[in-house]
């Protein structure tokens, strides 16, 4: 899983107190859609509080009905719900109830004074600052006080570990009992692909953090390659973009002329574990516009198994490799943007991608990974596979 700092507020890759960046995944439809927070857990242990507020927190937020079975891990709120609209949702739940209001730093613990008085006890400043009583979490506080163990508040360790798993720990249940991303678990039946990475994944070992990536960072035009080149003489560029940058130029390399020459799925999975990249999403846009070509179509099918694997629901990879595929289709091979509605159709039939992320991402033009106006060309070639999807979920409303 990918990490952020704590406060999003402070950029500084090297801040010490991260967490985990939340996951969401729409479950149902119709009245009876709900999103599933399958790693909520590990946030509020990285945050030093206890799951149920978070979730009460969004419930509120969001105006929407929560549920939860803390034995089993289970955390709902009524609705569909995007991860990006719950980072953000989270974002003001640290500054309300987290961060210290004279230092900002997270190390605080939750008091309950008095009467109905919420305060802040900072482990770092030592200043004591006062809760907004007024939202409805602080009334759900003082009815359900955090547990008092008497010991202190989450460390700077705790918060950068966050209670997730190294890589070692996910490269050993690939399996599918349980997924890289916390998803469901992986049907009982293996194809030869998965059977061989978890035989030589299983003893490979490494942990990551990830920081913030710039837009531009896994381009992999030949200018952009030159672009980092340059950096890298500077020492500017974070560690997870020159990763990803080698991990561009190792496939290029190997590709030479044609992508028959490309290492198999299995050298590419241990290249990626070996990386630290597992759980860094940009490295399927790196793979969206390197193991393509005219036959993308037969490709996907190809490479089908590495991509699930490295996707397996995840919103953040999944909006990376829309990203990179917007690259490889307007900027590397603009001749097959006509056949964005077909590729988008054997990413849906595979499971690559979802429903919600490919309305999400066919709903506005961005420049995030491509100039506005070949973004543009691109949504409106897929315009007959948007509005497919968009007249099936009306109907599938109105039964």
């Amino acid at each position: 899983m990918s990490f952020v700092n704590i406060c999003r507020d402070n950029t500084d890759p090297f801040y010490r107190y991260k967490m985990p960046t939340i996951q969401a995944k729409v479950e149902g439809r119709g009245n009876g859609i709900k999103t599933a927070i399958p790693n909520l857990s590990e946030v509020a242990r990285a945050l030093g509080r206890p799951p149920a507020y978070v979730v009460k927190y969004f419930g509120y937020e969001l105006g929407a009905q929560t549920a939860f079975k803390e034995e089993d891990d289970r955390y709902l709120v009524n609705g569909s719900h995007q991860q990006n609209e719950l980072q953000d949702s989270l974002d003001g739940f640290i500054a309300k109830f987290v961060l210290c209001g004279a230092c900002k730093n997270p190390e605080t613990q939750i008091q309950i004074k008095g009467k109905g008085l919420l305060q802040k006890d900072c482990k770092a400043c030592g200043r004591v600052t006062d809760v907004d009583v007024r939202h409805k979490l602080s009334s759900y506080i003082l009815k359900n006080p955090p547990p008092s163990t008497g010991k202190k508040a989450a460390t700077a360790t705790a918060n950068v570990v966050g209670g997730g798993k190294s890589i070692s720990d996910i490269a050993q249940n690939a399996d599918g009992s349980e997924s890289a991303v916390g998803g469901d678990d992986a049907d009982d039946g293996e194809d030869a692909l998965t059977k061989k990475i978890n035989a030589e994944a299983a003893a490979l070992s490494a942990q990551t953090v990830e920081v913030a990536d710039d837009d531009w960072a896994v381009d992999m035009s030949k200018e952009a390659i030159e672009a980092r080149a340059r950096e890298l003489e500077g020492l500017t560029l974070n560690d997870t973009q020159a990763k990803l940058t080698e991990f561009g130029e190792w496939l290029l390399q190997e590709s030479h002329e044609s992508k028959d020459d490309l290492p198999s799925d299995v050298e590419i999975y241990r290249k990626i574990v070996e990386m630290e990249l597992l759980e860094v999403a940009d490295v399927v846009l790196v793979l969206a516009q390197v193991l393509f070509d005219e036959n993308v179509i037969e490709q996907i099918e190809e490479h089908n198994g590495l991509l699930a694997k490295l996707i397996n629901d995840n919103a953040s990879f999944e909006k990376a490799f829309l990203g990179g595929l917007e690259r490889f289709l307007g900027l590397e091979k603009p001749a097959l943007i006509p056949q964005t509605p077909k590729i988008l159709v054997k990413l849906y039939d595979k499971e690559l991608l979802s429903e919600d992320i490919i309305l999400s991402w066919g709903s506005k033009v961005s420049k995030k990974y491509v100039p506005k106006d070949v973004s543009k060309k691109v949504r409106k070639a897929a315009k007959p596979f948007i509005t497919w999807l968009q007249e099936a979920d009306e109907e599938s409303d109105n039964e």
